[in-house]
């Protein structure tokens, strides 16, 4: 398919006439969902108010919640980068006859209601779960702690690292590798110098957008890890019992975690795919 001349390129950005997408009537017809998009915001930002918001930041259960969601998701980050980083190599360079299968399964959790992820790790983990009682005879316990908001963050974040790692990774040239190979570099070797460098940008996008997936991460924690505060209540979660509460808390979470999400935009789209 031919790429569009510069001058029609020219002509759709500026409206000009003869471009069949130009003109005020595409603005008028996206102009409600860009207000759908823009308006929520708009009005969490007027309504949260700075002192107040300040004053709520000195609360002992907003700043544990703030402190275990900066930990947990971190956590729930690397330990996903650790054990996501060899699957992405899998998916990326090797084909095997159950790839598709476990292609979907990959993507699974995406579109997986985030009840039914808390749902199935609880059935996964919990006292009477495929797993429970042998955990239990081991003396550990996985539900309602804080080792269960990390399982849960990663359940619904680790997609976003394995997929962006797998596009990284699959952009990287054979030829390159096969050149250091015959240089006489180790599998290791290539791995350091050649592979994860050229494949950088797409694992710190994939990490960034999995830490702010599991920094926002609330269906699957409130099931399987319950809402204990200082144990278990993450942000999402203060902000679901401050709604009850004290709708100032709500708001103030509200907007740190849009500002985290806002950030993590910015550094994906500008910086690291430049």
């Amino acid at each position: 398919m031919a790429k569009p001349s510069p001058q029609l390129r020219r002509r759709r950005r500026a409206g000009l006439p003869g471009d069949p997408f130009g003109g005020p009537r595409w603005w008028v017809l996206s102009g409600p969902l860009l207000v759908v998009l823009a308006l929520p915001l708009a009005a969490l930002l007027l309504r949260t108010d700075p002192g107040a918001a300040l004053e709520s930041l000195r609360r002992p259960v907003v700043y544990q919640a703030i402190t275990l969601s900066l930990w947990t998701s971190l956590a729930a980050t690397g330990a996903t980068v650790l054990f996501g980083l060899p699957l992405a190599f899998l998916m990326a360079r090797r084909r095997f006859p159950l790839h598709r299968a476990v292609d979907t399964l990959i993507e699974l959790p995406v579109v997986l209601p985030p009840a039914v992820a808390g749902v199935a790790l609880l059935m996964a983990f919990g006292r009477r779960g495929l797993l429970g009682e042998p955990l239990a005879a081991l003396g550990v316990q996985l539900p309602f702690t804080p080792v269960a908001v990390i399982l849960a963050q990663m359940f619904v974040a680790a997609p976003l690292f394995i997929r962006s790692a797998m596009v990284g990774l699959a952009g990287v040239p054979a030829e390159l590798e096969e050149a250091a190979r015959i240089d006489g570099a180790s599998t290791g070797q290539v791995l350091r110098h050649v592979t994860l460098p050229l494949a950088r940008n797409g694992l710190i996008g994939g990490a960034v957008m999995t830490w702010a997936r599991a920094l926002g991460e609330f269906g699957a924690t409130i099931i399987f890890a319950g809402n204990l505060p200082g144990r278990t209540q993450t942000m999402p979660l203060a902000i679901y019992l401050g709604f009850e509460l004290d709708l100032q808390v709500a708001l103030t979470l509200s907007v740190l975690l849009m500002g985290a999400s806002f950030l993590t935009l910015i550094l994906v789209k500008y910086v690291l795919l430049r």
